[in-house]
C-alpha cells in the first residue's frame, strides 16, 4: 500500500470520527429502533462482536483450509486472535477515554473521573466494544477470502449500527470502534497472515 493511500484512509477515518461526533446529538434524539436485540437479525448481528461467533467460524475455516491443502491454514487462527485483540484494545481504549453511555445522561457526553471505578469498563461507551470485534474479525475475513469482503464488512458494520440503534452507543462508539478495529485486524494480517509473493509483495 503506497503512502498516498495510508494517508488517504487516516484522513477519511479521521473525517469520519469528526462527523460522527458532530451527529451524535440528533442520532440519540432520533434514530432508535426498541426491540432490536428481540429479532432474529438483530441477535444475529449483535452475535457477530462477540468471539462466540468467531471461534466456531475459525475453527471451521481452519478445518476447512487443512481439507483443501490451502497454503497456511494456521492463518485461519486471525480470525480468532483478530477479534479477541480488538475486544482488548477496546476495553484499554474505554478505561483512557472514559466516556459514559448516552442514556448515562439522556444523550450529554458525561466523563468518568479516573479515581471513579478506575479499572472496570463498566458503563463505559467509546467506543464499541462489540463493534471493534466484529471489524477486527471481518478485516480478517476480508482478507483470507477477498470475495467475502463485502458479507464481512456489511455483518460487521450492522453489528455497530445495532449497538447505537438499541440506545447503547453514541454514533462516535460505532464509527471509532469500526475504524479501530479494522486497523487491528489489518495490522495482524499484514503481520502473521498475507504471503508473500515472488516479487516480494504480500
Amino acid at each position: 500500500m503506497t503512502r498516498s493511500r495510508i494517508w488517504g484512509g487516516v484522513l477519511a477515518a479521521v473525517g469520519a470520527l469528526i462527523l460522527s461526533l458532530a451527529l451524535d446529538p440528533w442520532v440519540w434524539r432520533n434514530l432508535s429502533l426498541a426491540g432490536i436485540y428481540e429479532r432474529d437479525w438483530g441477535r444475529m448481528l449483535r452475535v457477530a462482536g462477540s468471539l462466540v461467533f468467531w471461534a466456531p467460524l475459525a475453527l471451521a475455516v481452519w478445518l476447512a483450509m487443512r481439507r483443501a491443502n490451502t497454503p497456511r491454514p494456521g492463518r485461519a487462527a486471525l480470525l480468532l486472535w483478530g477479534p479477541a485483540l480488538a475486544g482488548g484494545v477496546a476495553e484499554l481504549i474505554k478505561l483512557a477515554v472514559r466516556r459514559e453511555r448516552p442514556g448515562f445522561a439522556d444523550g450529554e457526553y458525561v466523563f468518568r473521573d479516573f479515581a471513579e471505578r478506575t479499572w472496570s469498563t463498566s458503563g463505559l461507551g467509546f467506543p464499541t466494544s462489540h463493534g471493534m470485534v466484529a471489524f477486527g474479525g471481518a478485516a480478517v475475513l476480508a482478507r483470507l477470502f477477498p470475495g467475502s469482503a463485502p458479507v464481512a464488512y456489511a455483518v460487521a458494520a450492522g453489528c455497530a449500527i445495532t449497538r447505537v440503534l438499541a440506545g447503547a452507543h453514541f454514533a462516535s462508539d460505532a464509527v471509532g470502534g469500526a475504524i479501530f478495529g479494522w486497523a487491528i485486524g489489518a495490522l495482524l494480517w499484514r503481520r502473521f497472515g498475507a504471503i508473500p509473493t515472488p516479487n516480494g509483495r504480500t
